[in-house]
């Protein structure tokens, strides 16, 4: 569906159910280069049973209007503009990545409006290397091959796929190769530039759910640990580690992020903390 956010035409999934009053709400924000697909499975589950889904791509990014925003903080302005759209008091925001970045200070900036925030291969600061920084200014095909390689677990990389016949660092390298010139570059810029996490992880006011893989090497599990540390003494911070998978686990192991997902909303369905 299409909706005006921050008078910008925005792409919002909702897993293919519409929106019911008095569901509980998940909002799915994705990372760099990418769009809402990249939460497939998971949107259409919370969909069918009980929930009610937001999955929006990000202006610029996909089928949402041009241009794509510069910073973290001018993103997470925007998510909390679409949070304002949503028929929902409290919702709980879901980030990877940049994603991450994004629900971090946006649950910062209107803690009221979340129930829990999960962040999905997710450190502060999230700097980027300058290789692979200039490569999205100037190498677009590298920066893809170099995305991939990092993002991926070695299985995935000789061919490995949760789904039998789908070739995964193929499909990722035509969803960035979809998106318009120059996103990749500002997207990799804003998270490099971003120095707001520990500030923001102190403002949070919801339970926490920290979800990392076990071979991601571009936000590794032992690299987590300081963000956890940034968040108040009173908010229940969950941690998981997937074995197994890299940066693109919700690809990799898209039933293990679901799991996590949902065991951690589940119980907030309810109120009570998980």
């Amino acid at each position: 569906m299409k909706l005006a956010v921050a008078d910008r035409a925005t792409y919002l999934y909702t897993g293919g159910r519409a929106h019911v009053t008095g569901q509980p709400t998940v909002v799915f924000i994705h990372g760099a280069g990418h769009d809402h697909s990249v939460w497939t499975l998971q949107t259409r589950y919370f969909a069918s049973h009980g929930w009610n889904v937001a999955a929006p791509d990000l202006p610029g990014h996909g089928q949402s209007e041009g241009p794509a925003l510069a910073s973290i903080e001018a993103l997470a302005d925007w998510t909390v503009a679409l949070l304002q759209h949503l028929e929902a008091p409290r919702v709980i925001l879901v980030g990877h990545s940049m994603g991450s970045l994004i629900a971090l200070q946006a649950a910062a900036s209107a803690p009221q409006r979340l129930a829990g925030l999960v962040l999905v291969g997710s450190v502060a600061p999230m700097p980027v290397a300058p290789p692979l920084l200039e490569a999205t200014l100037t190498a677009r095909d590298k920066a893809h091959r170099m995305i991939n390689q990092w993002s991926y677990a070695p299985r995935a990389q000789l061919g490995a796929s949760s789904i039998p016949g789908l070739n995964l660092t193929g499909l990722n390298e035509r969803l960035m190769q979809r998106q318009a010139a120059g996103v990749l570059h500002g997207d990799m810029a804003a998270c490099n530039a971003y120095t707001g996490g520990f500030d923001a992880a102190a403002k949070v006011r919801c339970p926490v759910l920290l979800l990392s893989a076990a071979l991601d090497r571009m936000t590794p599990p032992k690299a987590v640990a300081p963000l956890a540390g940034a968040f108040a003494a009173e908010i229940k911070v969950n941690k998981v580690v997937l074995p197994g998978a890299g940066h693109a686990m919700m690809s990799e192991a898209p039933g293990a992020v679901l799991d996590a997902l949902w065991q951690f909303a589940q119980p907030l369905r309810s109120g009570s903390t998980p």
